[in-house]
């Protein structure tokens, strides 16, 4: 059986290739999916960027020099030779750019499995659970378009709110955001809006999409990466989704002591991060820029939770997001895997409307 993948180059992430891969049988015990779906953000961008550093390309094994950037979609079975799965179940979950995967079910339960599949258990075991959509709390048939475009991103907002708030936000007043319009700054804002009203949310994002993160009402103000020299003086907390290195050290320097924290997520703006630079603080004023891994906060959230109180916390400020940004987004769907590596170097090269929520179907 042959299947598509899309090839990246480690070295050079503005090069992509679509490769023909003759399977082999499926293994005892495996399950082969057939991707249905999946979204395209700027989520997968900070995978790629940080590949090799985070073991991102580790999921999913390409040629020597080349990675696989992982995706958050559906798939459909096609063959099982697991006793309890059957062609035609949906699963949601951890997907590469590619039309199909292999999985290896572990941990089976009505409502999902983890792929056990050896060369992914250095990683973190939150990438390798799958739900199956039949008996899948979360699913929602008419949002299944909303889950892969906002769901990961989401959480990982929810989980910065979280830990900010747990830490009295370090005493600030106010916290900026920078790349306002990325979906993972959205989740952060509405779940602050949702759990600290108290923190003024400011939204630092280019001038072409202002009138966008305006629009969607998360912010208490929104301003331009060339006003960062007019943001408010008080205590403040920085959350960096954008990955440049000059920007962040503006940041610093504006606020100076007045800075509590500097929370490093993403990488935006790839052609602006510079090699090492995403927690390279080079004497900058302030705190310590420190990196933000979304799975060790979610393994330790859970833990404190259980998976059902979690759970419920986690539903209760998604549908808050959900009602907060309907509309804002316009759902835009693409056929084949060319789509799907055009739209990640348009991506990669930050020329994705933000007011478009990108979805690739295979």
């Amino acid at each position: 059986m042959t299947i598509q993948q899309v090839h990246v180059k480690k070295d050079e992430l503005t090069h992509a290739d679509i490769v023909h891969v003759e399977l082999t049988d499926l293994a005892e015990g495996a399950v082969r999916l057939e991707i249905e779906s999946f979204s395209v953000t700027a989520n997968n961008i900070t995978y790629a960027v940080v590949g090799d550093g985070f073991g991102y390309w580790n999921f999913f094994p390409a040629p020597a020099g080349f990675g696989i950037v992982p995706m958050w979609g559906h798939a459909k079975v096609i063959e099982s030779k697991h006793e309890e799965f059957t062609p035609g179940e949906r699963v949601y979950g951890y997907l590469p750019m590619a039309t199909h995967l292999d999985v290896q079910p572990g941990k089976v339960s009505a409502s999902g499995f983890t792929d056990m599949t050896e060369y992914r258990q250095p990683m973190s075991p939150i990438y390798n659970q799958y739900s199956r959509l039949a008996a899948d709390p979360e699913h929602d048939a008419a949002r299944e378009a909303e889950r892969m475009i906002f769901g990961p991103l989401f959480k990982t907002g929810f989980l910065i709110e979280y830990f900010m708030r747990q830490e009295d936000w370090f005493g600030a007043k106010q916290v900026i955001l920078t790349s306002a319009s990325s979906k993972t700054a959205m989740g952060l804002a509405s779940v602050a809006q949702q759990n600290s009203p108290g923190i003024k949310r400011i939204g630092l994002t280019s001038a072409g999409n202002i009138e966008f993160v305006e629009g969607t009402g998360l912010y208490d103000k929104v301003m331009s990466y060339e006003e960062v020299g007019m943001l408010p003086i008080a205590e403040s907390v920085t959350v960096d989704f954008a990955g440049n290195a000059a920007l962040l050290a503006n940041l610093h320097e504006h606020f100076s002591d007045t800075l509590k924290y500097s929370c490093l997520v993403g990488a935006t703006h790839i052609e602006e991060r510079g090699s090492g630079r995403m927690t390279d603080d080079r004497g900058l004023p302030g705190p310590k820029p420190t990196l933000f891994f979304a799975p060790d906060h979610a393994v330790s959230f859970f833990k404190e939770h259980g998976p059902v109180e979690g759970g419920k916390l986690v539903a209760k400020a998604w549908h808050g997001f959900l009602g907060a940004t309907d509309g804002t987004v316009e759902i835009v769907k693409h056929s084949g895997l060319d789509a799907a590596k055009s739209v990640y170097l348009e991506m990669i090269a930050g020329k994705v409307d933000p007011a478009k929520g990108i979805v690739i179907e295979p």
